[in-house]
């Protein structure tokens, strides 16, 4: 059985392609086109996909009465609406806010990444070309010869730490800070050193990474 999410859209065209391609990834969907029966739905969902603009309640009062029943419940905001004030609005009580138009794989990568910081993932591995990633066992297998792949604990740090954040770039200092728990200093080579080996055990080839990508000039990117 899949991981159940709670899918709040009155768009009916939107909610069917949306709902259809979330299943395809093996989600269950349960679609409701306004906020009625939101909180009796949300009791057995593992997260909750919600539009903004809805006939009766809108979605800032379904969302916040949501959270106040269940604070643990991951909840994504949808809106075509791109004012920062309606953002903060958003997040004021939201782990997630995607603007309209919205790609499906941009959607299905942040619905995977609240799951996992919810822990609805934390026994399942995560597929990522050709590898299997079982984080809560530390563990990371390569499919195509099936062998454990043997990571150091801060190349696994730094290795979870960008799929924590799938699709984001992530600059140097952002995940230095988060693996070492200390200041960035301009120059250090321990950071790229511990990627460049990393690279080397998990990647089919090093020379040409499809996995932890360089954007120059930034810092880096796992992409799903």
């Amino acid at each position: 059985m899949g991981v159940q999410i709670l899918y709040i859209e009155d768009d009916r065209d939107i909610g069917k392609w949306a709902s259809q391609d979330l299943m395809e990834r093996g989600y269950e969907v349960v679609w409701l086109m306004n906020g009625d029966g939101a909180i009796e739905k949300a009791e057995s969902c593992r997260l909750v996909i919600l539009d903004v603009m809805l006939p009766g309640l809108d979605g800032f009062t379904i969302g916040q009465r949501l959270k106040k029943k269940y604070p643990g419940l991951p909840i994504l905001m949808l809106s075509a609406r791109t004012s920062i004030d309606d953002k903060l609005q958003g997040l004021e009580f939201a782990d997630d806010y995607v603007t309209k138009p919205f790609h499906p794989d941009e959607l299905a990568a942040r619905i995977e990444v609240l799951l996992r910081r919810s822990g609805a993932h934390s026994a399942e591995p995560i597929e990522l070309k050709h590898l299997k990633i079982f984080e809560k066992e530390n563990r990371i297998v390569n499919c195509e010869t099936g062998e454990e792949v043997v990571l150091t604990g801060k190349q696994f740090q730094i290795f979870t730490y960008l799929l924590q954040h799938v699709n984001h770039i992530l600059t140097k200092e952002q995940i230095y800070e988060a693996v070492w728990g200390d200041s960035y200093i301009d120059g250090d080579k321990s950071l790229m050193v511990h990627i460049r080996y990393l690279r080397e055990k998990i990647e089919r080839d090093p020379a040409n990474p499809e996995i932890i990508e360089t954007v120059r000039g930034l810092g880096y990117r796992v992409r799903l």
